[in-house]
Parts: structure tokens; C-alpha cells; sequence
């Protein structure tokens, strides 16, 4: 992608696609047109080792900004991870060690890179300048808010409503997070909608210390495979960044027709003005959903694991899908032996199904099959002879195999 630094209406264009907000969008437009290389910032608390596509989306938008000639600090929360971001919870999240954090925080920096570009990437840590405060420079930065402000916040609203405790150094995370933005004088700070207030606080504690206040730009979350909950590995919606590329590809291909062009926005490195192209196309019937999805596929396989592996990966899922055959490298799981053998358990334990419940709804729709033959049980009957099952290919929806040995 290139597009000249001191164009500043080509580079918002690029900016703005697929945001939720730029507060204030003026702000951001006059810092453009500047022609400086802007601090763009991003936070975040290495809560969990594993990331998915929806992590991915700010890092992507991190990513532009870097193609744009801009510098982009990531900064490790490594100090506000032991206090715990309040966003969106209905209750305190549980801390985590030192420990738990450096661990977690390792692993999403070598995923991180993944996306961004690391030349152009600097590394912090927000203990650097957090942890050395003492008590009187707290006194000093708490000064600055009120109770009444961060009461503001909707969760913390609720939370008080329904009586439920909001823990005192909950109330100074979003002072917390400001003061990063101090530290480095960003230019402009990325995180999801929910993150806005936190945001909205480092641009009110910059201009209360005299510096140039950051712009706040808000990303959608994105919504998983299902279409319908954010994704989530708890929902079992999810696509990590470290699925192999065949689980990816045929993962981006179960998705909505609706949600393509939103994905296509937030997850690939494909240019705006062809994203627009494609998104007229769709809409005017020129071009069909289908290879819109599969080209889809590829981008996303392509970024994390090169073209020639999202080519593979399509022609696996031809394999599959297209021919009704088998993958050629289907993973043997070894369980206990027992017959009768409880088919939902056997599923969960060969992870097939995150849980037994979800195991006998997938049974119950007829998404299971014993080396390619569905599985038909009379209603509320889950077991079979082990005989039926060992050895076999067992299926799992479209996507998920494992061949069972006792």
C-alpha cells in the first residue's frame, strides 16, 4: 500500500474504512494534514495466551497506519494487567501473577507480529513509567478526574445499580490507561467501542497537562462464525491466528454472505478502493458470493501462513466439500476404552465438540457421521458398541475429524 504522507485525504479515506468512531474526526484531519509522522497507540493487557481475528482487527488498523508512514507504539499492560480493564465486565476480573502476565504477554507478542511490521514497531511496557509512581504522584494524578467522571462509565453504572462491588483500583484503571497516553504522547489511540471512555480519559488527561490531545479511534467487534456473538473461543466461534490453514480457510468459508464485507474491511490487507469495488459488485449481483468468500479465504489464509499454504488449504477444502472426500491427514485421538461407549463424551474428549451438551445437539441435527455414514440414534439415546467407533473417522460438522483408537 502506498499513499504519499502529506496526502491527508487519501490517507483518512484508508483510515476511516471500517472504523466505528474517530472523535473528534476534525482533530485527526488536521493532524494529517500536518505532514508529520503521527504516534499511533495501541494498549493492551495480555489477559490470554491465544489470539483470534478478532484480537486481530486493531492490529490490522495498527498495520495501516504503518503502510501510511506513521509510528506505532504497542504497549504491553503489563501493570494495568494487575489491576484488570473493568470494560464491559459485571464483575471484578480476577488478577493475575506476574508470572501468568509475562507468560501471556510473550505469546501475543510473537502472534502480534504476525500482522504488524516489527521494524516499525516499538515495544513498551506501561510498568516502565506506572510503576515507579509513588503514593503523592497518584494523589496528584487522581486530582484530575472525579467520581462523578469515571462513574460515567456504562458498566460501572450498572454494576451500581444492581449492587454489585466495584472494587476501589478498578475506578483508576481508565486513569491508568490515560496516563500511558501521556507517556508517550500519542497522537492517536486504537481499541474496541467498549474501550471509548478509556480512550475518551487519555485525551482529557493530555490537554489537562498541556499536551496535544489525542484522537480516539474505535473499532467494531467482530462477530465470530456464527454471525451473531462476538467472536470468542468461549463460544466456539471463534478463528485463532495460529489455526492451521485448512481449519482457517474452511473456517472464513462457513461464515454469513453479510459479513464478508466487514471482515473483508477488518481482517485483510486488501486495499479500500477494492474493498468498495467488490462490496458494489456484490451488491449489484456481478459478482457472485462464492468466490467473493473463497477470495476472502485466501487473504486471511495468506496473511498468516503465506499463498501457497491458502492455496492448498482451498483445494483441501475442495476435497472435502466440493469432491465429499476425506482430508488426507486426519489426526488419530486416543481415548479410554469402554463399551458401551457415551458418544457425546467421546466427542468432547477428542475435541470434537467443546462440550457433551453441544455434542448431542450436533448428534441430534444429524452433523455427525462414523466414516462418512451420519449417525442416526433413536431420541435421547447417545451410546454405541465400541466396535462402531474404534478405528473409524468420526465427523463432527463439516470441518472437524479425528480418527479414534482405543
Amino acid at each position: 500500500m502506498s499513499v504519499k504522507v502529506s496526502d491527508a485525504a487519501g490517507q483518512l479515506k484508508i483510515i476511516a474504512s471500517g472504523v466505528a468512531d474517530i472523535v473528534p474526526i476534525e482533530a485527526l484531519k488536521a493532524k494529517l494534514t500536518t505532514g508529520r509522522t503521527l504516534t499511533i497507540k495501541l494498549g493492551v493487557d495480555p489477559t490470554a495466551p491465544d489470539l483470534h481475528l478478532g484480537h486481530a482487527v486493531p492490529l490490522r488498523k495498527l498495520r495501516q497506519f504503518q503502510d501510511l508512514g506513521h509510528r506505532v507504539v504497542l504497549i504491553i499492560g503489563d501493570f494495568t494487567a494487575l489491576i484488570g480493564d473493568p470494560s464491559g465486565r459485571s464483575t471484578t476480573r480476577p488478577a493475575l501473577t506476574p508470572e501468568q502476565i509475562e507468560s501471556n504477554a510473550t505469546t501475543y507478542i510473537e502472534q502480534a507480529f504476525k500482522v504488524l511490521d516489527p521494524d516499525k514497531t516499538t515495544m513498551r511496557r506501561n510498568s516502565e513509567w506506572l510503576g515507579p509512581l509513588g503514593f503523592a504522584d497518584i494523589l496528584r494524578l487522581t486530582s484530575q478526574f472525579t467520581v462523578a467522571r469515571i462513574l460515567e462509565r456504562d458498566d460501572f453504572q450498572k454494576r451500581y445499580r444492581e449492587g454489585v462491588g466495584i472494587s476501589l483500583h478498578e475506578l483508576l484503571y481508565p486513569m491508568a490507561q490515560a496516563y500511558d497516553s501521556v507517556a508517550i504522547e500519542a497522537d492517536v489511540e486504537l481499541g474496541g467501542t467498549d474501550q471509548l471512555f478509556n480512550l475518551l480519559a487519555g485525551r482529557e488527561l493530555m490537554e489537562k497537562m498541556g499536551l496535544e490531545p489525542q484522537v480516539c479511534l474505535t473499532l467494531p467487534l467482530l462477530e465470530g462464525t456464527d454471525g451473531v456473538q462476538k467472536m470468542s473461543k468461549s463460544y466456539g466461534n471463534y478463528i485463532g491466528l495460529t489455526d492451521v490453514p485448512d481449519d482457517m480457510f474452511g473456517k472464513v468459508m462457513s461464515i454469513p454472505d453479510e459479513l464478508m464485507i466487514k471482515y473483508y474491511r477488518l481482517c485483510t490487507a486488501v486495499l479500500v478502493e477494492e474493498i468498495d469495488s467488490l462490496e458494489a459488485a456484490l451488491g449489484s449481483g456481478q459478482e457472485h458470493p462464492n468466490a467473493a468468500k473463497r477470495r476472502l479465504a485466501r487473504e486471511i489464509v495468506s496473511l498468516y501462513h503465506g499463498p501457497d499454504a491458502a492455496i492448498l488449504a482451498e483445494e483441501a477444502f475442495d476435497r472435502v466439500f466440493k469432491h465429499r472426500e476425506m482430508p488426507e491427514d486426519i489426526a488419530e485421538v486416543r481415548v479410554q476404552r469402554i463399551d458401551p461407549v457415551y458418544l457425546p463424551g467421546l466427542m468432547k474428549d477428542a475435541g470434537l465438540a467443546p462440550t457433551a451438551s453441544e455434542a448431542r445437539r450436533l448428534i441430534d441435527g444429524g452433523a455427525v457421521r462414523i466414516d462418512g455414514e451420519p449417525v442416526v440414534l433413536p431420541p435421547g439415546e447417545y451410546s454405541l458398541p465400541w466396535i462402531a467407533v474404534d478405528g473409524r473417522v468420526l465427523q463432527a460438522g463439516k470441518r472437524r475429524y479425528a480418527r479414534i483408537v482405543g
